[in-house]
């Protein structure tokens, strides 16, 4: 019994922990740019995205095809970055506790 007090103990603490950085990833942003900056999207941590901000000089309406591709492409960008710093501080969180099927 003493062993699975430790262990919901453990698993308590690690609950408030993921709350907490998961707050705190809610607030963080990255900013990733495309077409030498033309379009920049900022992400948040938590996979959403906060803002796209495009040049006024990038919209041409005979060429939307390249402003759509460096909308995606930054977004993408900022998407991936968010995830990885997320995925990194969750992990800060969790690691050293392994439960067989939780990953």
């Amino acid at each position: 019994m003493s062993s699975i007090g430790k262990l919901m103990k453990q698993a308590a603490r690690i609950q408030r922990q993921m709350e907490e950085v998961q707050a705190q990833l809610s607030s963080r942003t990255i900013e990733a740019t495309s077409g030498g900056g033309v379009v920049k999207v900022t992400a948040k941590c938590d996979g959403t995205l906060a803002a796209i901000k495009i040049d006024p000089q990038a919209v041409n309406p005979a060429d939307t095809q390249l402003l759509e591709d460096m909308i995606l492409t930054a977004t993408n960008s900022a998407l991936a970055q968010a995830k990885e710093i997320s995925n990194n501080e969750m992990g800060k969180v969790t690691s050293g506790f392994n439960i067989p099927g939780l990953v």
